[in-house]
């Protein structure tokens, strides 16, 4: 293996055949689950699915769902990419304690900063309450479509900051130098030069961000807004399987359609600055305006992290009594779910690998389409994806069915995108030229691969297998319906307390899984690639 980058006819006539053939296996058990999406939705029948599909309910989820992601995306780039520009290129103050601030959203569960958001600033919460002996009786609503869409940019921001950020601190800024030398401006040559070399990694964090608005469960049902999810999640246990695998199917539909647009917008040139001894320097001087940055970085880092922890420090302090074994906390649930989010991370790193080789070194409809069939599994609801992993266990997998594999199994295929889009613009960023010269050498293509290619990817193997470790550790409807009997996790522990009302029982394991995940950000961070200084 070795990052070069060929053209191959569209049947997919030269490509690797040990690296098809693992990237096709890879990409038909993503697909599997949809198995059970279409069986059940065969059972409607014609006349009955359109009669679902083209309700005026149905229209507005779609309707709901499209606005959701569009708002989402465009203000988590309009978040993601500055933010990650002034951490990277400019006199920014403090850059490694605002990059690790900016980054630290990304370890909270939407679900939990959603219940955050509106125990504080709901009508009657916490925020009004401290305005109430000014004559504030009451908030405006915070509830629908407002409400969600602040919630989920919140803690998706950084999916964009952190991929854009790893493409800027590779990026060669002689090559802007050069431009500035035949009379560009500043804004020019960023427009002209940085931004052709960040647009894969900006898209491939876009991208993590739609995907996860469409498959977001929690933040929806908490904001009382009718996306897919909720109503999918509606439909399971109201009306049956039937019209929620309908829903599904919409749902990996609209999941394509953005795949489709994503295609076009990132471009699949071979991005090799930064990988011959280029120049990273140049720091772009703010002046006065280096403070408003700044206040504008804490700004959005602090309301995104002070309002569910100081709502979960309330919740903790309000714990009360102790109300049995049940519900007692013990350290093997963090054991747990340390465990199989490390185990999910390394599956991913390792499958996601072939795929992304393929897609980022040779042009071709199969090895595109193997990439985009890895990313059909994030849209999926995990509610859905674990009631088909059930499906698929008892029927044909029964060794499986009930154990930390099959658990492990739902992760990857949910997170697998996640692995694939770093490693695959960090693949864009090799010269085919290195590895190359190691074969003329005697190196074989693996000891080629090996010796050259993977160092200079490792910071994206890093920030994909962080990505996936993160959201694992903060997945919660795939847990509750594929974890073994009697194996708790944080999130499931989080989720029996709430349901139960016992919030200050809540507090503790939120808290942990919050410190956990933080902890990972801040190592990752600090690593070659993701370096914060």
């Amino acid at each position: 293996m070795a990052a070069d980058h060929h053209t191959v006819d569209d049947g997919g006539e030269g490509l690797p055949l040990p690296t098809t053939i693992a990237s096709g296996a890879v990409a038909a058990a993503v697909l599997l689950p949809l198995v059970w999406l279409v069986r059940t939705a065969l059972n409607v029948g014609l006349d009955g699915a359109i009669a679902i599909s083209t309700r005026p309910a149905t229209v507005q989820v779609f309707l709901n769902s499209a606005a959701l992601v569009v708002v989402v995306t465009a203000a988590s780039v309009l978040i993601g990419v500055p933010f990650a520009y002034l951490t990277v290129r400019t006199d920014l103050p403090f850059r490694r304690g605002v990059t690790v601030a900016v980054s630290l959203p990304l370890v909270i569960p939407s679900y939990i900063g959603a219940f955050a958001f509106v125990s504080a600033f709901g009508p009657q919460g916490a925020f009004q309450r401290l305005l109430a002996p000014l004559g504030v009786e009451r908030l405006p609503d915070i509830y629908g479509f407002t409400g969600a869409a602040l919630v989920i940019t919140l803690y998706t921001y950084p999916y964009v900051f952190i991929t854009t950020r790893a493409a800027l601190k590779s990026l060669d800024t002689t090559l802007i130098d050069a431009a500035r030398t035949l009379d560009h401006g500043r804004w020019r040559a960023f427009r002209r030069v940085t931004v052709p070399q960040i647009r894969p990694a900006v898209t491939a964090g876009s991208l993590l961000v739609a995907l996860y608005t469409l498959s977001d469960f929690g933040t929806p049902a908490i904001m009382q807004f009718d996306a897919f999810t909720r109503v999918i999640y509606v439909e399971f246990t109201s009306f049956g399987r039937d019209v929620a695998s309908l829903l599904s199917l919409q749902l990996v539909a609209v999941t394509l359609l953005i795949l489709g647009l994503e295609s076009h917008v990132r471009g699949n040139e071979p991005l090799h600055a930064g990988q011959q001894g280029g120049r990273t320097g140049g720091t772009v001087r703010l002046g006065p305006w280096k403070y408003v940055a700044f206040a504008a970085c804490l700004a959005v880092a602090g309301l995104a992290l002070l309002v569910p922890l100081g709502i979960l420090l309330t919740w903790l302090a309000r714990g009360g009594a102790e109300v049995g074994n049940a519900l007692a906390f013990r350290s093997e649930y963090a054991i747990n779910s340390v465990g199989v989010a490390v185990g999910a991370a390394l599956v991913a790193t390792v499958v996601g690998l072939p795929v992304a080789y393929l897609a980022a070194g040779y042009r071709s409809r199969l090895a595109d389409a193997f990439e985009r069939a890895t990313y059909v599994g994030y849209a999926v609801p995990g509610v859905v994806l674990g009631l088909a992993l059930v499906y698929l266990g008892t029927s044909y997998a029964r060794p499986f069915y009930q154990t930390v594999y099959l658990l492990v199994a739902a992760y990857v295929i949910r997170f697998l995108p996640q692995a694939v889009g770093s490693m695959r613009a960090s693949f864009l960023r090799v010269n085919p030229a290195l590895p190359e010269a190691a074969r003329t050498l005697g190196r074989t293509s693996f000891g080629a691969f090996r010796a050259v290619t993977l160092p200079l990817i490792a910071p994206g193997l890093l920030g994909g297998a962080a990505l996936v470790f993160l959201t694992t550790m903060k997945e919660l409807p795939a847990t509750l319906l594929l974890r073994p009997s009697g194996f708790k996790t944080l999130v499931t522990h989080i989720w029996t307390a709430t349901e139960s009302g016992y919030y200050g029982h809540a507090a503790v394991p939120a808290l942990i899984l919050l410190g956990v995940s933080g902890l990972s950000m801040l190592v990752i961070l600090s690593q070659e690639g993701y370096d914060v200084k």
